[in-house]
């Protein structure tokens, strides 16, 4: 049967230029790419219908690829409405993908994206953040009763998934591949720290070194930012609400202190938590003329734009990536990527190296679910140890990097407690 491309793309004549920029990102995927030559020989996935919603870059389009070299027909749409890669959205509409995305979507656009992806009546769902799952859920309940099984890529998907789950109308297994090993430790300790540095860094080119920096929230995303910026000679406040994070934060080294004290000094403030209203009017108007405010979560709730545009008498684009808000006093606030994750508005995301072993746990997880097709409980689980393990083989194996392995004396003595 020859299946008729849908998409919509904002050029489909950058699509030369998409492929180049997937070659570099394959370069830089090797365990990815093991995994594409498994599937191109295994077919795991032939006849399988996959519904999408990633933030559409390099790395997502080398995911997407392995999973259509496995057989399977990919539906693709944005998890952000400024983190499409245009270039790489018009290539993959010329390989055969459905992509139904483009930089700059408004709202509505947004949404309806999603659901063109929940019409086509996926058998597996792949998410990023939650949306497409909870649109399935809340618009299309019949079609959720027939999907096989879904994953998640993030902390602020899985939480919305979880919640689904306590209240019993969870139609369908997910597996929550932010919870593997080889992707949280990595992806969002190691990747979000460098690439949210990079993002404000290409927004703004500010010297880190002799700057305050505020990181709001201590979880793996916001040690990884705290690390970096350290790591560029900052000086980095915490701040937290678990007292166990916030008591880790000083242990590693860092000063941890309210929202309300860090307001007056910061510089710089990155909002990490996933929670709404982290930094809002009380903040802004005791922050110091010409702070600077980025969020690293992944919706555009932890930074109050409602409040800040509430505030202000005067708001200006005064380069790519950043609006200029003028208070009552005079005082300008600086807002990076319009309160939206700005890794992947005002840069390109993680490192093509991280997403490696991502998207590795992604394109296993579905295979997984398709194996284990009717006996897995609409619940979320962990991606399953075996394959984190084997994403970290992969991942030392593509490095030339070799480990010790137990001896049988030593599995006996394991065992034997």
């Amino acid at each position: 049967m020859v299946i008729r491309v849908e998409f919509k793309v904002k050029d489909i004549s950058l699509a030369s230029k998409g492929r180049e920029q997937i070659l570099w990102a394959e370069i830089h995927m090797p365990v990815l790419k093991l995994i594409k030559e498994m599937f191109e020989n295994k077919k795991p996935l032939k006849g399988v219908r996959i519904g999408a919603v990633l933030h559409v870059t390099k790395e997502t389009a080398v995911l997407v690829k392995t999973l259509k070299a496995g057989g399977a027909e990919v539906w693709l749409a944005a998890s952000n409405p400024l983190s499409t890669q245009d270039e790489v959205a018009a290539a993959l509409a010329e390989e055969g993908i459905h992509v139904f995305a483009w930089r700059g979507e408004t709202q509505d656009e947004y949404f309806w994206a999603i659901d063109v992806i929940a019409n086509a009546e996926p058998h597996i769902v792949i998410d990023d953040g939650g949306d497409l799952h909870v649109h399935i859920h809340k618009a299309k309940i019949e079609l959720a009763k027939k999907i096989v099984g879904g994953t998640e890529e993030t902390t602020t998907g899985v939480t919305r998934l979880k919640a689904l789950e306590r209240e019993g109308m969870l139609k369908y297994p997910v597996i929550a591949v932010n919870n593997a090993y080889t992707k949280y430790l990595f992806d969002n300790r190691y990747g979000t720290g460098q690439s949210t540095i990079d993002g404000i860094l290409r927004a703004t080119n500010i010297l880190f070194a002799g700057k305050t920096v505020v990181v709001a929230g201590y979880g793996w995303v916001g040690r990884g930012i705290a690390m970096r910026a350290r790591g560029m000679g900052a000086r980095v406040i915490v701040t937290e609400v678990d007292p166990v994070k916030a008591l880790e934060a000083v242990m590693d080294g860092f000063e941890v202190m309210k929202m309300i004290d860090a307001a007056k000094i910061g510089d710089i403030f990155i909002t990490a938590t996933g929670n709404i209203n982290v930094i809002r009017r009380e903040h802004f108007e005791i922050m110091k003329d010409g702070a600077i405010l980025a969020n690293a979560g992944h919706f555009d709730v932890e930074v109050s734009v409602k409040d800040l545009e509430s505030i202000a008498v005067e708001k200006r684009d005064i380069r790519n990536c950043v609006t200029e808000y003028v208070l009552p006093n005079g005082k300008k606030l600086y807002l990076l990527g319009r309160g939206r994750l700005v890794n992947l508005v005002c840069a390109e995301g993680h490192p093509s190296e991280i997403m490696d072993m991502s998207f590795a746990n992604q394109a296993l997880s579905v295979e997984y679910l398709l194996e284990n097709r009717g006996r897995l409980e609409p619940k979320v689980y962990n991606v399953p140890y075996e394959v984190d393990s084997m994403v970290a083989r992969l991942k030392l194996k593509s490095m030339n990097i070799e480990i010790d392995e137990l001896t049988e004396e030593q599995k006996k003595y394991l065992g034997s407690y």
